[in-house]
């Protein structure tokens, strides 16, 4: 098969660069390893250019018409306690957007779908071979390839490319879940994110509620080393945790999509290695509490969609494909020092906490800035 573009993965940074590649003209192919998309919620809200990205496109005002009641506040640093409010950049999106992720990549998937954009699931890409012509990866021949294939990029594995940066020192848990039976410890509506932080003696936690009866539980151990991350989430260490910090009359319905994730933070050097280029989690991961990495993912696809589309139909002048790492590495690089910054790992996130009933209330402390 030929193609302008072969785009590896098919989360919300991929299928957004499939999405202006095809609205400007260029062929593309969508590779995915998994062979069907997962339904985890994952991140859970657009940030205000985000959304004024996808405004631009057409695509917020669909979107929005199914995504869950929106909030009057949200974001949070460090889980303080603080509603994080863009009004004084002028933008028509001052607060968050709630959104969940498997919301955005079913919609963005469905457009390709309109859009005749093959998405092909199944085809996990085992070698990448270019040329001063193109690039050849899962019997696809193209004329760039992107890698959006996550933080364990297949792509950037294959290529040899370094990814230096801080191996993880956490071992945490994100999970969608019924539940059977609640105490009055679990929320019943929609708070500022830092109202959900509990804490025990042995686990940290956030419950907060989804869609219809569904919550997202995301936890860890105080102490002692985790479970690795290819070990599936059991029913067995949900209700343990349920117990632990909303008491033994919370019980676990279903438990519907589960992943483990930690905190490392890391970066590839460049964005571009000849006729491949990185964008997404393959390009730089942190830690995920926050939802920044899907937003940084969106605004990847939307500096390089257009500048990859000039290159492919031989109008780009000279250095454009490049300024897209010039441009986009110091805003993840920043991202990637904002999410250090208050160090939310298990120890460190009770640190400068006080308990109150199993809640947990940050104490503000001093934030020095080191460039």
């Amino acid at each position: 098969m030929q193609t302008d573009v072969i785009v590896v993965g098919a989360g919300p940074t991929g299928l957004m660069l499939a999405h202006e590649l095809s609205l400007a003209g260029v062929t593309v192919v969508v590779l995915e390893k998994e062979r069907t998309r997962s339904t985890q919620s994952r991140a859970g809200g657009l940030q205000p250019r985000t959304a004024e990205v996808l405004d631009l496109r057409g695509l917020l005002e669909p979107l929005l018409a199914d995504a869950p009641p929106q909030e009057g506040t949200g974001g949070h640093f460090a889980m303080l306690p603080v509603e994080l409010d863009c009004r004084p950049w002028r933008t028509r999106y001052p607060r968050p957007v709630t959104l969940p992720q498997a919301q955005l990549e079913a919609f963005l998937e469905q457009r390709l779908r309109e859009r005749g954009v093959p998405v092909l699931r199944g085809h996990a890409v085992t070698a990448v071979e270019q040329d001063p012509e193109g690039v050849s990866a899962g019997g696809i021949r193209g004329s760039y390839l992107v890698a959006c294939d996550g933080a364990h990029s297949a792509v950037r594995r294959l290529l040899g490319v370094p990814f230096p940066g801080r191996t993880s020192g956490v071992s945490a848990v994100a999970a969608d879940i019924t539940l059977a039976a609640r105490t009055d410890a679990v929320p019943g509506a929609r708070r500022h994110f830092s109202e959900y932080v509990r804490a025990s003696a042995d686990f940290f936690g956030v419950l907060h509620p989804l869609d219809g009866d569904r919550y997202r539980l995301i936890f860890g151990k105080l102490s002692g080393d985790g479970p690795g991350r290819e070990v599936p989430v059991a029913p067995e260490e949900i209700r343990e945790v349920l117990h632990s910090l909303y008491g033994p009359g919370t019980e676990l319905g279903e438990l519907c999509a589960a992943s483990r994730f930690g905190d490392a933070t890391r970066q590839v050097e460049r964005y571009r290695e000849g006729r491949v280029l990185f964008a997404g989690d393959a390009a730089h991961i942190h830690m995920p509490i926050g939802g920044q990495g899907v937003n940084l993912g969106v605004q990847d696809a939307m500096n390089l969609g257009w500048k990859l589309a000039a290159a492919v139909r031989g109008w780009a002048p000279a250095g454009l494909l490049d300024s897209y790492h010039d441009e986009r590495h110091p805003v993840a690089a920043r991202v990637l020092q904002h999410t250090r910054a208050p160090q939310p790992g298990p120890s460190a996130l009770m640190t400068d906490r006080t308990r109150t009933g199993g809640r947990m209330v940050r104490r503000p402390r001093r934030l020095v800035r080191s460039d």
